[in-house]
């Protein structure tokens, strides 16, 4: 039987097949998938082939293969530093929920999203979430950091799960797609999945006022069919992300405006550092290219991977 992954426990998937039969599933011995240390083997949005079993009149499936990915999003895992953790796979569409306060969402974590993002190939669009309760000078930061990445080539919109602001438009974006939202623990993500489709009812929880973070709601990635044609991911709060597996050399590649400079560099192999008639630090010296994103850049260059959570963007 082939089907669906929409939910991982760790040792237990839940797998529905396309006549919507849903089964319990575990692994059959060890998975090894070529080229990824991953802590885990199987993510939710994997398609895989399993049998089924009955063990004391209880039915359930055992996983012996899965599908090749079309993408998916890795990040550092929390205490392994050589391992990574599969978010999601197979996914249309990743979007990243930003709060500028309440928590802060610094630069410097949605540029290592981006550069994830894209380099697995998975669209991002910026969602900047609770509009609705932001006074003046903050609103004119959401200006400003909309403006600096629609700039790049980034779809961003400004919503609201409070008013319902752009709910619709985001809905229309979801329209016979996987969509994956991601954000800091307390950036309202199930708030907003909520409002798009109210009967899910999804577990929120109160921002943590001592560190101005959210609390973890969602502790397992899981997907939901939604009933306008779209599925869902709804996946943990992320504190941190680490880049994982990327030389050097291709970083720069994962900034679509440095890629497009790339060109003009004196070097074909260019680091954008040190070396002379570099088109990107030529275009960051005439505020072409944003301060913040160059800084991000840096920091992922020098594996920067204990600071990113507390720096402050400019």
């Amino acid at each position: 039987m082939t089907g669906l992954v929409y939910k991982s426990t760790g040792s237990w998937y839940t797998v529905k097949t396309e006549l919507g039969d849903t089964y319990e599933c575990r692994i059959k011995g060890k998975f090894r998938i070529k080229g990824i240390k991953s802590t885990n083997p199987i993510s939710v949005g994997d398609i895989v082939d399993f049998e089924l079993e009955t063990d004391n009149n209880q039915v359930s499936g055992i996983i012996h293969h899965i599908h090749d990915r079309k993408n998916y999003i890795v990040r550092k895992s929390v205490n392994l530093s050589k391992q990574t953790h599969i978010i999601a796979a197979n996914i249309d569409q990743v979007f990243l929920m930003i709060t500028i306060n309440n928590p802060p969402t610094l630069t410097s974590f949605i540029d290592r999203f981006l550069v994830t993002a894209n380099a697995y190939s998975v669209k991002a669009v910026l969602l900047f979430n609770k509009i609705d309760s932001y006074d003046e000078e903050t609103l004119m930061e959401v200006k400003y950091l909309a403006h600096l990445y629609r700039k790049i080539g980034y779809e961003c919109i400004s919503v609201s799960a409070v008013t319902g602001e752009n709910i619709e438009k985001v809905k229309s974006l979801m329209h016979d797609k996987v969509s994956m939202f991601a954000g800091h623990s307390g950036v309202g993500k199930s708030t907003l999945v909520n409002a798009i489709e109210p009967t899910l009812n999804i577990k929120t929880k109160e921002i943590s006022t001592l560190h101005m973070q959210g609390q973890h709601t969602t502790t397992f990635a899981e997907m939901f069919d939604l009933s306008f044609g779209a599925k869902i991911i709804d996946t943990p709060g992320i504190k941190g992300f680490g880049v994982v597996d990327m030389d050097k050399e291709e970083v720069g590649d994962y900034f679509p405006e440095f890629f497009k400079l790339k060109q003009d560099c004196k070097f074909y192999n260019c680091l954008h550092v040190h070396e002379p008639n570099c088109a990107v630090k030529k275009a960051l010296d005439n505020n072409d290219v944003a301060f913040s994103r160059y800084r991000s850049y840096l920091q992922i260059l020098e594996g920067e991977d204990e600071n990113y959570r507390t720096d402050t963007w400019e």
